[in-house]
C-alpha cells in the first residue's frame, strides 16, 4: 500500500491510495469524489447515500485468480429495471487491474481490451462477434443508470447519465461486455467465475449470509 497521497480538500482527512495508478477516489469521511492531479486532489462531486447492497464483497476484500492475489479497491454501482449490480475494481499483486462484475450471485472477471475492434453501429441480441479467434454471442443488452461510486478507480467516473451495455458469452464460459458510456465504446474481455473459485477473505458479514 502506498503512503497517503494528500488530504481531502473538503474535510482535510488523509487520503491513502492502495494503487499508484488510481485517478479517482472517494473520501471515506465526507464522501467527496476526488480526482487525482499531478500536484493535488480536486473535489468534483459528492457521493449520495449508496443503495442497500446484498453482496458480501467490500472494499478491502482479497482473493486469488489464476494463482495471482488481488484486492478490491473500488466499485461503480449500477441500477436497472430488474435490479442492480456492482462493478468492483480489482488490483492484482503484479499491479495490473481488472473488473469483477457482481450481479445476483453471478460473477465475471474482465479486463479492458483496447486493441480489439468493436462492430460499428448497435449490437443486437443474438449477434455474433469474434475476438481472439473466439465467437461471442450477444446474450443481453441492458440500459442502466449510474447510482454511485466508492473507492479507487482508474478513470474519472461520476454523475453519469443512463448507460447501455451489451453482454456476450461463448460456449466455454468466456465473457465480454461492450460499454457504451464512452465514445468509442469500451470492450472488456474475460470469463465467468464461481464465487468459491476466487478464494475470498475479508468479506462483509451480515445476517442471512454465510461464507
Amino acid at each position: 500500500m502506498s503512503a497517503p497521497a494528500s488530504n481531502c480538500p473538503n474535510c482535510g482527512a488523509p487520503i491513502t491510495f492502495r494503487w499508484s495508478s488510481a485517478i479517482q477516489t472517494t473520501c471515506e469521511f465526507c464522501h467527496s469524489i476526488l480526482i487525482r492531479t499531478d500536484v493535488d486532489l480536486k473535489k468534483v462531486g459528492e457521493v449520495a447515500d449508496l443503495p442497500p447492497d446484498a453482496s458480501p464483497i467490500q472494499i478491502g476484500t482479497e482473493g486469488v485468480l489464476d494463482n495471482k492475489g488481488f484486492t478490491v479497491i473500488g466499485r461503480i454501482i449500477y441500477e436497472y429495471e430488474q435490479g442492480g449490480w456492482n462493478e468492483w475494481h480489482i488490483v492484482f499483486n503484479d499491479n495490473s487491474n481488472g473488473w469483477l462484475s457482481d450481479a445476483q450471485l453471478e460473477y465475471d472477471v474482465s479486463w479492458l481490451a483496447p486493441q480489439q475492434q468493436i462492430p460499428n453501429g448497435p449490437i443486437q441480441r443474438g449477434s455474433h462477434c469474434v475476438w481472439n479467434n473466439k465467437t461471442y454471442i450477444v446474450t443481453s443488452i441492458t440500459k442502466a443508470h449510474y447510482k454511485g461510486v466508492q473507492g479507487e478507480l482508474p478513470f474519472e467516473y461520476w454523475d453519469k447519465s443512463d448507460v447501455a451495455f451489451a453482454d456476450l458469452r461463448t460456449t466455454t464460459a468466456d465473457f465480454a461486455t461492450v460499454d457504451y458510456s464512452e465514445k468509442p465504446p469500451l470492450l472488456f474481455l474475460g470469463r465467468s467465475v464461481e464465487f468459491e473459485d476466487l478464494h475470498f477473505k475479508n468479506l462483509r458479514l451480515f445476517e442471512g449470509w454465510t461464507a
